[in-house]
């Protein structure tokens, strides 16, 4: 049976920041390529010691795969495919903050299957081996992502699954407001959803335009990955929203949470999505309100107050006007 080894702390497809833990720092993390079956392609990984001795790093590979819908990796043995085709050294020894640029090779078959593979090439403290029943024990180890892509005839598709907010919810008492939308791809390569979220008001005007895909996030072959967007208030209203999150209980600390995230009425998310070599485009829609009707009962009851103050007032005056005339004649 296949063993699955889910790292959970490594970075997950999409991230572009050096990875670090414990003694070790390795770059880049995330390695994109393409190449002809056949060919031979190199690079260079750089790692650095940070710890103050001197210390022997060994290397290992790993194929991987979606888990799930959150774009985490799952790893598998490097029994076949690309793990298979990566050559490095097998150990590095690196005296204290000690840097060095590792090369790689990655053989491409001639029969390789055309689209995406990917890998991972890991570096840890401990030689890697094999437990009982052909299991690889991973342990503590930083790895860089390979994502290959053999050229030839590649089928792409894809396409929105499920667009809506957060939890499918309609009404809300003010911002933010989270949209989930969930991507599949059908292809035989990763992709990488681009594009923009509109929120339109009941009037056609744009309340705002969002980035679908902040991250940056891929999407592995055969697989679905759910994407999170917020709509919320500006950069420099985000220490207020902080502050109001932690507010919690009572009509008037919910009536504060509203008026610092004011919204009104009807809108309309429009989800905007560009992908693959060829530019697909996938297009969803969700309607949804935003009530603060805290804010909105406050400012009712104010005006019926000042509508019996007013009628009141106006009364008295009339009698006034009455008593006036009648003490003239």
């Amino acid at each position: 049976m296949r063993f699955l080894v889910i790292i959970s702390f490594l970075l997950a497809v999409g991230s572009m920041l050096p990875f670090e833990v414990a003694a070790l720092t390795v770059s880049p993390v995330r390695i994109e390529l393409t190449g002809d079956p056949g060919t031979v392609i190199e690079g260079e990984l750089i790692l650095t010691n940070e710890q103050e001795a001197t210390r022997t790093f060994y290397s290992s590979s790993g194929n991987f795969e979606a888990t799930g819908e959150t774009g985490t990796p799952s790893f598998v043995p490097g029994e076949e495919g690309l793990a298979t085709w990566i050559e490095t050294a097998s150990s590095i020894t690196l005296g204290s903050g000690g840097e060095k640029e590792v090369p790689y090779t990655i053989t491409i078959p001639q029969d390789a299957d055309p689209g995406g593979h990917f890998a991972a090439i890991f570096w840890g403290t401990s030689p890697p081996k094999t437990e009982e029943g052909g299991q690889v024990s991973i342990g503590t180890k930083v790895g860089v992502l390979i994502l290959l892509r053999v050229s030839g005839e590649i089928e792409e598709g894809g396409g929105v699954l499920e667009f809506s907010t957060k939890d499918k919810q309609k009404f809300f008492s003010s911002l933010p407001v989270t949209f989930t939308y969930r991507f599949h791809n059908s292809g035989d390569d990763r992709i990488k959803p681009e594009g923009e979220m509109t929120i339109k008001n009941i009037f056609g005007g744009t309340s705002a335009v969002l980035p679908a895909n902040k991250s940056e996030g891929n999407i592995l072959p055969q697989s679905i990955r759910k994407f999170e967007v917020s709509w919320e208030k500006t950069q420099n209203n985000k220490q207020q929203e902080t502050s109001d999150k932690d507010i919690k209980g009572g009509f008037f600390q919910d009536l504060k949470r509203e008026w610092n995230n004011f919204a009104l009425g009807r809108y309309t998310a429009n989800l905007s999505l560009e992908y693959g070599a060829s530019n697909e485009k996938a297009r969803a829609s969700f309607s949804f309100f935003v009530i603060p009707w805290r804010i909105l009962t406050l400012a009712i009851s104010f005006l019926i107050i000042a509508f019996l103050l007013l009628a009141k007032g106006i009364k008295k005056y009339n009698q006034w006007i009455i008593a006036k005339a009648r003490a003239l004649k």
